[in-house]
Order: structure tokens, then sequence, then C-alpha cells
């Protein structure tokens, strides 16, 4: 679990509701069925209009993203990797082919068993570089999506409240209904902004994060496989990747124990 995304959304929240409450309002002011369909109807319809349904779906499938803590740990990764040059030291890189089935992150599998199949280092590097590229282009969409509902929400909100100034305006014969009518109206613009700003624009900016945090982690898997096969020294393998982190200024002593080299 995230903490700072579930913090983040209670205290947004939290603190919104107990200022409408310390001002004498009432929840049921602001919980307006017909608002709230106005303002995310409209923006998914906008959302689905700009972008693809397949992209949209998985948008929405990453959302759980950002409430979760990160799916790699970049530690652990590196751990991993010592661990394959020791063996492929050792034994040599062709002994790697066992253990394939035990590594769950596809990309860092794909990789060593492109380079225990005998893939040239510059070539390996040239083709997994390519699937960065084209991963890299395709998840960026995903937050465009949030980014996009973001933008659109306010101005559906403004609609709604329009629409609703429409309705009230044609019942200018029952004055004292106007105001309440009004107040109910501008609910929309709440909708639209609230959720543009508390949610879908943060979630956005958590999103880029998150598969940046896994960009970089298949960028140093990457760079592991390749040093591996030119058969570079895992501590210097290790001082090589933790460079890809923020951990990278401790010493490698104090984050990845290594095994002894002969």
């Amino acid at each position: 679990m995230d903490k700072a995304t579930f913090g983040g959304v209670l205290i947004a929240v939290g603190g919104i509701l107990a200022g409408l409450l310390l001002e004498g309002g009432n929840l049921g002011q602001v919980l307006q069925p017909t608002a709230a369909m106005i303002v995310f109807g409209g923006t998914l319809g906008a959302v689905l209009i700009q972008f693809p349904l397949a992209v949209v779906l998985s948008a929405f499938r990453r959302l759980g993203h950002i409430f979760a803590a990160p799916r790699v740990d970049p530690l652990a990764t590196v751990r991993e990797l010592v661990k394959f040059a020791n063996q492929a030291r050792r034994e040599g890189i062709v002994s790697l082919d066992r253990i394939l089935p035990t590594i769950k992150e596809p990309f860092l599998r794909k990789s060593l068993m492109l380079a225990i199949d005998g893939t040239e280092p510059q070539e390996l590097r040239k083709m997994m570089e390519l699937e960065l590229d084209n991963q890299a282009e395709q998840e960026e969409n995903l937050a465009h999506v949030f980014e996009s509902a973001g933008g659109f929400s306010p101005t559906i909100g403004i609609i709604g409240a329009v629409l609703g100034l429409i309705q009230t305006m044609q019942h200018l014969d029952k004055i004292d209904e106007v105001g309440r009518g009004i107040a109910v109206a501008f609910v929309a613009t709440i909708y639209g902004v609230g959720s543009a700003n508390l949610f879908l624009l943060p979630a956005a900016g958590k999103l880029k994060i998150r598969i940046r945090e896994e960009q970089i982690v298949h960028e140093m898997a990457l760079e592991g496989v390749v040093s591996i096969l030119e058969g570079m020294n895992p501590r210097m393998l290790e001082t090589k990747l933790l460079g890809f982190l923020a951990e990278a200024k401790k010493t490698p002593e104090e984050t990845v124990p290594s095994e002894s080299n002969p």
C-alpha cells in the first residue's frame, strides 16, 4: 500500500468536507447524482473520443498501481544480477539457462535468454532498447489519459452548472426556489474542478513516476545482462548498476552483499 496516495486522498477530501461542515453546510448539499452524471459521464466520453478504447482500459487497469507500493524492487534486481554474474563467472553464462523459469520479471528473463542463446552484446542491446522505446511510448499514453480527463472535467463541470442555471431560470415564478436551484447548479463545477485537482491530475503524475521507476529497472536489467555477457567483474557490475539508483550514494557493502570474487 502506498501510504502517500491514501493519506493524500484522505487529507484532501477530509479537509474540504471538514471546511464545509464548519461553515454550517451538510453533505447533502454536494451529493447531487445529476451533477455527477453530467461531469463524470461527459469526461469519460471526451476521453474515449481522444484515445482508443484499449488505451483507456489499460490506463484504468494501471490506476491501481498508484495506490500500491512499487511492483519492482531495484535493489533486489541488483542482487539478482550480481548473483547471475558470479554464477556466469564460475560456470559460464550457459549455466544460467536452468534458472530462467524462476525469473518472474519478463523483460529480464527475455534479455537473459537472448544472452544465453549467444546473441552478441551490441545486437542484444539494440533489440531490447527497441522494445524499451516501444513500451515507453505506449505507457506514456496511460498517464495522458488522466491528464486529459483532468483538463476536460472542469469545463464539463461548467457545462453542468450552466445547464442547472437554465433550468432554474425557467422557474423564476417560484422565487423562493431560485437560490436553492443556483446552489445545486454549481455543484457540477465543484465535481469538475475537484475531481481534476484532487484526483485525476495527481493520479497522472503518480502514474508517470511508477512507469519511470519500472523503466529504470528495465534499463538497469539490460545493462546488467549485457555486462554479464561481456564478462564484467561482479563487483564492478554491482557498482555500475547502483549508479542507476538513488541509493547509489551508499557504498556497495551497505546495499548489496556480493559474493567474494576468485
